[in-house]
């Protein structure tokens, strides 16, 4: 089983930016960034595949990128223009085989996580 370990999280003025990191043990098919704010329900975030195809939340789009380094099994999230909104404990989520929505019941292996705070 892959092991995610996630890094890169800070706090952040709101319209800064911010670039999350998550490292793979192993190759795999889809991976993906989710996030849950305190009190809230985990919600993806964006999601992409082997083939590189790509999938946002509509809250994010313009202004998060995800992309991933195959050749070292490691996936990015470009976060600009913060919101305070953004706010949350960031995931990164893997599933060997298969690329479903952005529901966590897709995604079989998840990292601990790292936080991200916005400040208004």
């Amino acid at each position: 089983a892959p092991q995610l370990e996630e890094s890169g999280g800070g706090s952040v003025q709101a319209g800064g930016s911010l670039r999350l990191s998550c490292a793979a043990s192993t190759s795999t098919y889809c991976m993906a960034w989710f996030r849950q704010a305190s009190g809230n329900r985990r919600e993806g975030v964006a999601v992409i595949d082997s083939d590189g195809i790509i999938s946002y939340t509509d809250s994010v789009k313009g202004r998060f990128t995800i992309s991933q380094d195959n050749a070292s099994n490691t996936l990015y999230l470009q976060m600009n223009s913060l919101k305070s909104e953004d706010t949350a404990m960031y995931y990164c989520a893997a599933d060997l085989s298969r690329c479903g929505t952005l529901y966590p019941q897709n995604f079989a292996y998840w990292g601990q996580g790292t936080q991200v705070t916005i400040s208004s």
